[in-house]
């Protein structure tokens, strides 16, 4: 998300040209209309009667290989292409899938007020009495991003997935605060839908990110109410030190990404007209297909995808966004005591594989699984496996903490 929002108005701003240059054809056209009949007169003369209404010079004008043609045409498909065509062409180039995510929901909803005032939608699925597992989605989605992990896991385990603060149907909070150690508070009170028992944290992107800020901010809790950690396509800086290019997002992050970001806040509408309509021109689709997959996905999967923006307002973006500038988890990853699966992308631009190789060599024991090919979507792209991969992991990890459970209840 940290060039999400560069390309809410690249993108956006170059489908207004496109809308614009549309409109200025049509005008090039309606102009080039005949503005007079020519018809033959007495003697071999001709008789010229002015057109004075558009219906009377268009019903004059007779299409061929000329330039006022040439305009109608392109505005024709211009208009086509900018609301809806782009959308089709692009989707048409993938494959449908057997099993396409949807953002349906069918889980046991909670809510959770906060102090700040923020509702978090929480939803549980599987067994009551079955190891919990707490589900934390990147920024930009929400809690139908588990579409395919949920379902491996709630065979078993007590699935928790929730949404982010402004995400989803959880409500911003009052002070409009979405830095990271806030939504690693909101994750330690999500965490009490345990029922006191270990759980296992899994976090993609800024989930991870918030799960390595609520290791920092309560480390009494590993062990005791946290099992394990799988962190996915996720960092252990400022984002912008591990997104590609990571040579000039550094450079630009104060005097342009900041700055856009605010401008994003202030002028939010305008940027989801953008939005909607970088969605309808397929240009959206485009940018995530080469951004966040590494050419795998189906159909189904790059539209849903997609259709997260249409979702997320773009002022909760932009400030999740300046919440992600400051944060440094560098000193937290020697610290995690508890078993730690690391999930990367052998391609991924957004969290480079450097990033997850890092985490893997600096939190004691971790292991890692690098997705090959994938991106930052590798979790959809390549869900089999994946969720074969954090099942395990979180039978071992759970079934490890019973065993100590039990062996202290005994002492």
């Amino acid at each position: 998300m940290i060039l999400g929002i560069f390309g809410i108005w690249f993108r956006g701003l170059l489908a207004l040209a496109l809308l614009g240059g549309g409109v200025y054809l049509i005008d090039r056209w309606h102009d080039g209309l005949p503005r007079e009949r020519v018809s033959a007169g007495p003697a071999g003369t001709e008789e010229r009667v002015p057109l004075a209404s558009f219906s009377e010079r268009l019903g004059a004008w007779r299409p061929g290989w000329d330039w006022t043609t040439a305009y109608l045409a392109g505005a024709l498909g211009g208009l086509a292409y900018s609301f809806g065509g782009g959308r089709f062409v692009t989707l048409r180039l993938r494959k449908p899938g057997a099993d396409e995510p949807t953002h349906e929901r069918t889980g046991e909803a909670r809510e959770i007020r906060r102090p700040d005032g923020t509702v978090l939608h929480v939803e549980l699925y599987g067994p009551p009495d079955g190891p919990p597992v707490v589900l934390t989605h990147g920024w930009g989605g929400d809690a139908t991003e588990w579409y395919y992990l949920r379902r491996e896991l709630a065979a078993r385990f007590r699935v928790i997935a929730w949404d982010l603060p402004g995400l989803g149907r959880s409500t911003q909070p009052d002070d409009r605060d979405f830095g990271l150690d806030k939504m690693a508070r909101d994750l330690e009170a999500v965490l009490g839908l345990a029922g006191g028992r270990p759980a296992v944290l899994v976090g993609h992107s800024i989930g991870g990110m918030i799960g390595l800020t609520f290791c920092r901010l309560f480390p009494e809790a590993m062990g005791p109410r946290v099992a394990g950690l799988v962190l996915v396509h996720t960092t252990y800086t400022n984002p912008v030190h591990t997104k590609v290019p990571t040579w000039l997002l550094p450079v630009i992050q104060k005097p342009i990404l900041q700055p856009l970001c605010w401008v994003t806040v202030a002028l939010s509408p305008l940027a989801r007209l953008l939005i909607g309509m970088s969605y309808l021109n397929g240009s959206a689709h485009r940018s995530n297909h080469h951004s966040l997959y590494a050419g795998g996905e189906t159909r189904g999967q790059l539209e849903w995808t997609t259709q997260f923006m249409l979702r997320a307002s773009p002022a909760v973006l932009a400030r999740g966004t300046l919440g992600m500038f400051g944060y440094d988890a560098t000193d937290v990853l020697p610290a995690v005591r508890v078993p730690v699966l690391v999930v990367g992308g052998d391609k991924d631009v957004t969290t480079i594989p450097e990033a997850s190789r890092k985490i893997a060599a600096d939190v004691p024991g971790a292991d890692l699984l690098m997705l090959a090919p994938a991106r930052h979507m590798g979790l959809i792209e390549r869900h089999d496996e994946f969720g074969r991969r954090v099942v395990r992991f979180c039978e071992t990890v759970t079934a490890g903490a019973g065993r100590e459970a039990r062996s202290m209840a005994h002492v």
